[in-house]
């Protein structure tokens, strides 16, 4: 039995390039044997990179997120682009939109986002997708600019209603730590309807810790516990989902399901 870490944020649960060896192993042992790297901001991306260049287990994206709306420099096309040419770069992410935070302006990260999309779809690449309290804007737009190669929308925070809608287009829905939580009945209702073959999990680590671990800081070894949740959710022996799982992961970012 093995999972996929679909959305990690290593350089933020530490910093020290040995220490994030040490998370990458921590994970192994707890059968987390794949992880996607996100960059902290896209200008951190280099660094990360480096710091897991060992680490032939970890993939990558690249992208500007909507925090970085009024940072993000002129020449972000050109980093992506370039970024993608490494090994192990996998997708364009995250980026999306977050009105929660209003950063910058809705307009500023509209273009952004849509500029990304648009270079994932020159670049070929799927996409990991932000959304916060901006669902409609966001489904909106993916309708005329989704990639041919899909994307993930990560850490699933809508409803049902919405997953219905937004299972027309070629897009699958990540679940993290948050899955697990009581109160979270949006995710519970989302889970029923969605097709297995569409479901991803996901740590967001440092943050979204499962229930069980509330008060520790997040790292992906923790995610066997949400899988295990979802297992019991679904009704579905918890070593046949997490070989579904894998398969899922493994098809989305264009791996060999080894």
């Amino acid at each position: 039995m093995q999972y996929f870490d679909t959305h990690a944020h290593i350089g933020l649960i530490v910093d020290d390039a040995i220490d994030q060896l040490i998370v990458i192993q921590e994970a192994k042992q707890a059968s987390v044997n794949r992880i996607i790297s996100i960059c902290n901001s896209l200008h951190d991306f280099v660094r990360v990179y480096d710091n897991l260049r060992t680490a032939d287990n970890v993939y990558h994206a690249v992208g500007v997120s909507p925090s970085e709306v009024q940072s993000q420099g002129k020449d972000w096309a050109q980093i992506i682009e370039q970024s993608v040419k490494q090994p192990r770069v996998v997708a364009v992410g995250e980026i999306g939109l977050d009105y929660f935070r209003k950063f910058g302006d809705k307009k500023s990260q509209i273009e952004l986002f849509i500029g990304q999309l648009d270079l994932a779809n020159k670049l070929n690449m799927p996409v990991i997708i932000h959304n916060r309290d901006a669902g409609n804007d966001v489904l909106d737009i993916l309708r005329d600019r989704l990639p041919p190669r899909g994307g993930v929308l990560h850490c699933y925070s809508e409803n049902a209603d919405y997953a219905r809608r937004a299972l027309k287009l070629n897009l699958y829905f990540s679940f993290a730590g948050n899955l697990t939580y009581r109160n979270a009945r949006n995710l519970h209702e989302t889970v029923g309807v969605l097709p297995l073959d569409r479901i991803l999990i996901e740590s967001e680590s440092p943050f979204m810790i499962p229930a069980d671990y509330r008060g520790k800081r997040n790292m992906p070894k923790y995610l066997p516990t949400t899988a295990r949740y979802l297992a019991e959710m679904l009704n579905v022996n918890e070593e046949e989902l997490a070989d579904i799982l894998w398969e899922n992961a493994n098809r989305f970012f264009g791996l060999p399901n080894e």
